[in-house]
Parts: structure tokens; sequence; C-alpha cells
């Protein structure tokens, strides 16, 4: 018998250990361990990988990790009500679960894990946009993970996979895209959750690519990104002013029309553009 048949329903962890959610730390609970296998199968083969999972609260996809046959999975929860019921799933897979009693901002989580790594993750509500961007701009690439597996809410799904000229389109799409290989896997409704959020939910697999798909520096990319959708509504001749002031030339030069927006404008073409500047 797995460790997981050994351990109660988490409706009965969380009656046990007195764990309601709570909105200020951006939880919402997947009770269902049908979905958090689903999700954790979702990371691909997870045997002889390490795994950080950011906010466990009562430890149902924590569960699936393991059940899921990942090496050692490192959990960092902060809310630390939820501490004893994570020690009871270490207890059931010895050796196998470390938790960490802090906030994952404040940490860097991955020094305790061993190659290779996958990160995969309920994200809380309120962290995950910072998290992801954080392990999509590391100092040097490729990362010291090889995937990410994140669930959010279904907006910032949308944005993260999003095309030009779509409304979603914008800095997270690029950001991901350009490193990696982005896809929605799983959607989730409201209902799956206790509480239900006011909004539907995705996870997103990314895979990190061996190198960025065209060449430029990650600075002088988020500068003009930046610029350009900070005033997403305004021409790039216009947006872009203060970047150089041949910016038209360069515009021209990397194959954009001074009077293209923002939204319209492939990843290809932006990465052109901070190269024409770089030069």
């Amino acid at each position: 018998m797995s460790g997981i048949d050994t351990l109660p329903p988490l409706r009965e962890v969380i009656a046990t250990h007195g764990l309601s959610a709570r909105k200020s730390l951006g939880q919402n609970f997947l009770l269902d361990l049908n979905l958090t296998a689903k999700i954790a199968r979702a990371a691909g083969d997870l045997t002889g990988s390490d795994v950080l999972e950011i906010g466990p609260g009562p430890g149902g996809l924590t569960r699936g990790l393991l059940a899921e046959g990942a090496r050692h999975v490192l959990a960092v929860e902060k809310d630390a009500r939820c501490l004893p019921a994570l020690d009871e799933i270490a207890q059931a897979y010895p050796g196998r679960l470390t938790v960490l009693n802090a906030d994952a901002l404040d940490i860097d989580p991955l020094e305790h894990l061993s190659p290779p790594i996958r990160i995969v993750a309920n994200l809380p509500y309120n962290v995950g946009t910072e998290l992801l961007i954080r392990w999509l701009t590391p100092p040097a690439w490729p990362p010291a993970w090889d995937s990410l597996t994140l669930m959010f809410q279904r907006e910032v799904a949308d944005r993260i996979v999003a095309q030009p000229g779509s409304k979603a389109y914008g800095r997270l799409a690029i950001l991901a895209q350009w490193r990696c290989e982005a896809r929605i896997v799983m959607h989730l409704p409201p209902s799956a959750f206790t509480p239900p959020p006011k909004v539907s939910s995705a996870v997103v697999h990314l895979a990190a690519l061996p190198q960025p798909r065209y060449p430029a520096d990650p600075a002088i990319l988020e500068r003009v990104v930046a610029k350009a959708f900070n005033q997403r509504r305004k021409m790039l001749r216009a947006a872009l002013k203060g970047l150089a002031p041949d910016i038209e030339d360069r515009l021209i030069a990397a194959g954009i029309a001074p009077t293209d927006r923002a939204e319209t404008v492939d990843l290809e073409r932006f990465c052109a553009l901070a190269r024409t500047l770089d030069a």
C-alpha cells in the first residue's frame, strides 16, 4: 500500500487541524486528490527529480507529487497552522518530504534542492505572478529548474500563453515565451476549491528552453517591452521615443512600422529591436 493510501481524506485533515483558508494568504484549498494527482502528472515524469512546491496548505498536491514518484519534495509553507498536516505526510513518505516554514519571497528554495529540479505548485493568488517572474529571470540561463507546472487565475494563465493581436498579449507573454515552451494543460472551475474563488483557474506548464528563442540582452528587452506595453494604445514611435533619438529608424531596422502598437509586434521583432538598441 502506498503512503497516500494510509493518510486520511483532506476534508478530515482540515477539520482535525482547523485549517480554514485565509484570504490574506491567498489560500484556496484543492481537496480532490484525483485533481491533485492529475496536476502532478502534468509536470511529467517526476521520478529522479527534486520538486519544489510553494504554498502546499494541507498537502493535497504534495501527496500527489510523492505518489507520482518525486525523488524529494521541498514544500515551502508560510502558514504555520499547516505544518502538523504536512508532518503527517512526511511520516508517510520517510525521507522524501522537507517542509520549510517560510515566505517563498524571502528565501531561495533552490539552494535546498539537487538537479534535476521541477517546480509544481498551486500558487497563492497574491504572490503567483511575482514568483513566476523571478523564476523566468535568473542571473543566467538555462535556469536551475527544468520545468514549471503552476496554477494561476485563468486571466494570468491566458496572459502567459497569449499571442500577438490578443488583449491578453503583453509583457508576461513575452517574458515567458522568450525562454520557455508555455501551454495551458488544465482548467479548473471555482467549485473545485474550498472556499471557491470568484474566478476560474488554469494550470500552465512551462518547459525551459536550452537558450532563448532569439538573441537579445535581457535588461534591454525588458526595458523595451515595459515601455511599449505601459502605453499600449500609443504608436510605438511615441511610446518608445525616450529610448533613442532615432527610434523610428531603429524600429524600421527591426521590421516594425513606427505606427505599430505593442500588441501587434511579435517576440522575434521585439528581440530584433532590443538588438538594434544594444548596438
